[in-house]
C-alpha cells in the first residue's frame, strides 16, 4: 500500500514522475492552481495590509475533494509543483487547502524530469519558500489592483469588456509606438553603385566606396552621374587586400525569450505554441524501452546556466562525433541573460545531450521533434569550440574612384557544423565568395549598376521582436510573454496582419486615456522596476506588502482623478457599401485578432458577420467562372479560393499569379522562403524567380 502522496500540476506529469516513484507513491495532479481571487470582486482588502481573499476556483471542488481524500489514506505528502514562484504557490495554496503545517519538509522541486533527477530531489524535500510565494502573491495582487479599478473605468467612459494590466498595456504602447514612427518616417533617398568584376573565369562584385580619397554618401543621382562619368572607361586595379582571421562563438543556450524567438524565426511557431509544445517535452514522452521521459529541462527560465554533468555529457557526444577539435579545452560559461536572471535555474537543455534528435523522431510528434531538435542543436552548438573565418577586403580603383569587395570563408566550422542562430531579418550567413586576389591584378568590367534606394522605418514587431524588446526593457517574466501576446489580441487592442502586430483604432483609444490618466503603468522604466521589487521579494530583501503599499498610494490618487476627468468616448463603426442579407441594414468594418472583417450595424440583433473578401485579378483555374479571392480561416491565416464557393471548391494557400505559366498556360503559384520568392507552375516543372524590392523589409 502506498505511503506517500504526490500532488503535480498535470496529468502528463504525473504519469511520467508515478512510474518512476513506484509503488509506494500515489501521484495525482491539481490541474493548475486549487484556489484563486474571487471574479466576482476585487478580492483584495487594501485597508488590511492587502489581504488577499482566495475561493476555490470553480471546478475544482472535485479535484481538491480526491487530494484530500488520497491524503487521509498516507503518512506524508509531497508537494511537486513546477520549479518557480507560480509553482512554489500552487504548492502553498495546495498546503491550505489540505490543512498541512506550512513549515514540515513538504516541498519537492527538480529542473528536468528525468529518473535520476526526481529520485534525487525526494531525497532532499524542503519547507515552502515564503519569499516566492510572497512574490507570486505581490505580482497576482498588483495586477488586480491595476486590472479590477481601471477596467470599470474604461467600460464606463470607452466601451464595455475592455480591460487594462501592467504588462499588456506596455506592449501596446510599444506597438503603437512604433505605428506612430512608421506614420511620421520621411524617406530619404540613397544610392548604390555595383560593379561586376572578372579576373580569369571567376566574377565578383565591389560596391562604391570612396570618391576621391574621402567617403561618400551617395545621396542624389547628380552624385551618381559624376561618379559614372569619371570611370568610363577607366581600368579597374587591385590596390589593396587585406586578410584577417576571425573568430565567430556561439550563441548562449536557450532562455524561454530566446527559445520564443527562434522558434518564431525557424519554424514559424506563435510564442504560445512554443510554450505548449515545449510544456509536452517536458513533462515527457514515451520512449518505448525507456518509457516515458522528460526530454528537455524546465522551460520558464531566464538563466544560461548549464549544469557540469550536462556539460561533460555534451563534451562526450561532441568528442565522439566530430573530433577533439569540436570541443573547446574549457567547458563554455554563459553570463545571465538579464540583470534579474534567476541562477538557480539551468538554460533550456535537453536532458540528454546522448539523446539527438533522430533518436527520438519516430516516438515524437512532428511539432515536438522540430523543437526538440531546435533546443538540441542550440545546446549542443553551445558547447562547441568557436568557428574560425578568413576574412577578405579588397580595395579596387578605377580613376578617382574605389570599390571595395568584401568576402569570407570558413576555415574552421566549429559549432556552425551543428547549428546557426536566425536573425529578425531572414538572413543567412552564407560565405560570400571571392576569387584569389592581390594587389596589382588587373580587372574586366561586366557590367556597371547604379540603383536608387529609400530609407525604410524600423519594421512592425513580430511576436519574436516583441518578445525580444519586452525582454531587453525588463518588462514581463518568462512566464508572462505568451500570455500578455495572447491578451493583446483578444481584447481587440491589436490586430496581426501578414505576422506583424498594428494598434487597432480601441487600442489606440485606451492607450491615450491610459497615458493622460494613469502614465506610471504605461511607464517602460516604473514597470521594469516594479519587475526589480518583486524581484527583491523573491530574494527576502523586500516586504511584499510594502512594495504594493508604495504602489497603491500613487495610484488610488490617479484613480480619483480619472473618475472625475476621463471623458466618455464614443467610438463610431465605419460603415460599409455592403447590405446585410439577413436583416437589410449596412455592414461596418470591425477589426478582430486578425484582420478587419464585416459586421452587421445592427448587432446584438442581427449577428451576422462575413469575411471581407480581396479580388487578387485571377480566374478561377477550376471553373473559370469565378474569381480567385483571399480570405483568412478561422486562425487567421490567409489563404485563396473562388469566389463562386460553395459551387466552385477551389482552394490554395499559395498566392496564385496573374500570369499563366510560359511553358504550359496553367496556374503559377507565388512561394516563398527565406532566400527569396519564386513562380512554381502547378501543371508543369517551370520555375522562375520573383525580383523583389531590395529594401523591402521581411522576417
Amino acid at each position: 500500500m502506498a505511503d506517500s502522496l504526490v500532488i503535480v500540476e498535470s496529468p502528463a506529469k504525473a504519469k511520467t514522475i508515478g512510474k518512476y516513484l513506484g509503488s509506494k507513491f500515489i501521484v495525482k495532479a491539481s490541474m493548475g492552481h486549487v484556489r484563486d481571487l474571487p471574479k466576482s470582486q476585487i478580492g483584495v482588502e487594501v485597508e488590511n495590509d492587502f489581504n488577499p481573499k482566495y475561493i476555490t476556483i470553480r471546478g475544482k471542488g472535485s479535484i481538491l475533494k480526491e487530494l484530500k481524500d488520497a491524503s487521509k489514506k498516507v503518512k506524508k505528502i509531497y508537494l511537486a509543483a513546477d520549479p518557480d514562484r507560480e509553482g512554489e504557490a500552487i504548492a502553498w495554496h495546495l498546503a491550505h487547502a489540505l490543512d498541512m503545517d506550512e513549515t514540515e519538509t513538504c516541498r519537492v522541486v527538480f529542473n528536468e524530469i528525468t529518473k535520476e533527477a526526481v529520485k534525487d530531489a525526494f531525497k532532499t524535500p524542503r519547507k515552502i519558500n515564503m519569499d516566492l510565494v510572497n512574490a507570486q502573491q505581490a505580482r497576482r495582487i498588483l495586477d488586480r489592483l491595476v486590472g479590477y479599478k481601471i477596467s470599470p473605468l474604461l467600460w464606463k467612459k470607452v466601451k464595455k469588456g475592455l480591460s487594462a494590466g501592467r504588462v499588456q498595456s506596455v506592449a501596446v504602447k510599444i506597438i503603437l509606438d512604433r505605428e506612430n514612427e512608421i506614420s511620421e518616417f520621411v524617406p530619404e533617398e540613397y544610392w548604390s553603385i555595383t560593379a561586376k568584376l572578372k579576373i580569369k573565369e571567376s566574377i565578383f562584385e565591389a560596391k562604391f566606396h570612396h570618391y576621391k580619397g574621402e567617403k561618400l554618401e551617395l545621396t542624389n543621382e547628380a552624385q551618381v552621374n559624376e561618379i559614372l562619368k569619371s570611370i568610363e572607361g577607366a581600368k579597374f586595379n587591385v590596390t589593396n587586400v587585406k586578410e584577417k582571421e576571425r573568430l565567430r562563438h556561439p550563441a548562449a543556450p536557450f532562455t524561454t525569450s530566446s527559445l520564443q524567438q527562434e522558434a518564431a524565426r525557424k519554424l514559424n511557431f506563435r510564442a504560445a505554441k512554443t510554450m505548449s509544445v515545449a510544456q509536452q517535452l517536458y513533462e515527457g514522452v514515451d520512449l518505448g524501452k525507456e518509457g516515458t521521459v522528460g526530454l528537455i529541462t524546465y522551460m520558464r527560465t531566464d538563466s544560461t546556466r548549464i549544469a557540469v554533468s550536462a556539460q561533460e555529457e555534451a563534451k562526450e557526444f561532441i568528442v565522439g562525433k566530430y573530433g577533439e577539435t569540436y570541443a573547446p579545452e574549457t567547458p563554455r560559461q554563459y553570463s545571465k541573460k538579464a540583470a534579474n536572471a534567476q541562477e538557480a535555474h539551468e538554460a533550456i537543455r535537453p536532458t540528454s545531450a546522448l539523446r539527438d534528435p533522430d533518436s527520438v523522431k519516430a516516438v515524437t510528434t512532428r511539432d515536438q521533434f522540430r523543437l526538440y531538435k531546435l533546443i538540441w542543436e542550440r545546446f549542443m552548438a553551445s558547447q562547441m569550440s568557436s568557428a574560425i573565418l578568413d576574412t577578405l577586403s579588397v580595395d579596387i580603383a578605377a580613376e578617382e574612384t574605389t570599390f571595395r569587395a568584401v568576402g569570407s570563408k570558413i576555415r574552421f566550422p566549429g559549432f556552425m557544423k551543428v547549428y546557426v542562430e536566425g536573425n529578425d531579418d531572414g538572413t543567412t550567413d552564407e560565405d560570400k565568395f571571392l576569387p584569389p586576389l592581390k594587389s596589382g591584378d588587373k580587372l574586366k568590367t561586366e557590367a556597371i549598376d547604379p540603383k536608387q534606394h529609400f530609407t525604410q522605418p524600423s519594421p512592425r514587431y513580430t511576436e519574436a521582436r516583441l518578445v525580444k524588446t519586452l525582454e531587453e526593457l525588463g518588462i514581463g517574466r518568462p512566464s508572462t510573454y505568451a500570455p500578455t501576446l495572447e491578451t493583446i489580441q483578444k481584447r481587440g487592442y491589436v490586430a496581426i496582419e501578414e505576422k506583424k502586430f498594428m494598434p487597432t483604432e480601441l487600442g489606440e483609444l485606451v492607450i491615450e486615456q491610459m497615458e493622460q490618466f494613469f502614465p506610471e503603468i504605461l511607464n517602460a522604466e516604473f514597470t521594469a522596476n516594479m519587475e526589480g521589487n518583486l524581484d527583491h521579494v523573491e530574494e527576502g530583501s523586500e516586504d511584499w506588502v510594502k512594495v504594493l503599499s508604495d504602489f497603491y498610494e500613487t495610484f488610488e490618487k490617479r484613480l480619483e482623478v480619472a473618475e472625475e476627468e476621463m471623458k466618455e468616448i464614443e467610438i463610431e463603426d465605419e460603415v460599409s457599401d455592403e447590405i446585410c442579407e439577413k436583416c437589410g441594414r449596412h455592414l461596418v468594418y470591425k477589426l478582430g485578432r486578425f484582420g478587419k472583417f464585416l459586421a452587421c450595424s445592427g448587432f446584438p440583433d442581427c449577428r451576422n458577420t462575413k469575411p471581407i473578401i480581396k479580388d487578387i485579378g485571377v480566374p478561377c483555374p477550376k471553373c473559370s467562372d469565378g474569381h480567385v479571392v483571399e480570405r483568412r480561416s478561422k486562425k487567421g491565416r490567409v489563404f485563396y479560393g473562388c469566389d463562386r464557393y460553395p459551387e466552385c471548391d477551389f482552394v490554395s494557400w499559395d498566392r496564385p499569379s496573374t500570369k499563366p505559366c510560359p511553358k504550359c498556360e496553367s496556374m503559377l503559384i507565388e512561394k516563398r522562403n527565406k532566400k527569396g520568392a519564386k513562380l512554381q507552375c502547378t501543371a508543369c516543372d517551370h520555375v522562375e524567380l520573383i525580383e523583389e524590392n531590395d529594401d523591402a523589409s521581411d522576417e
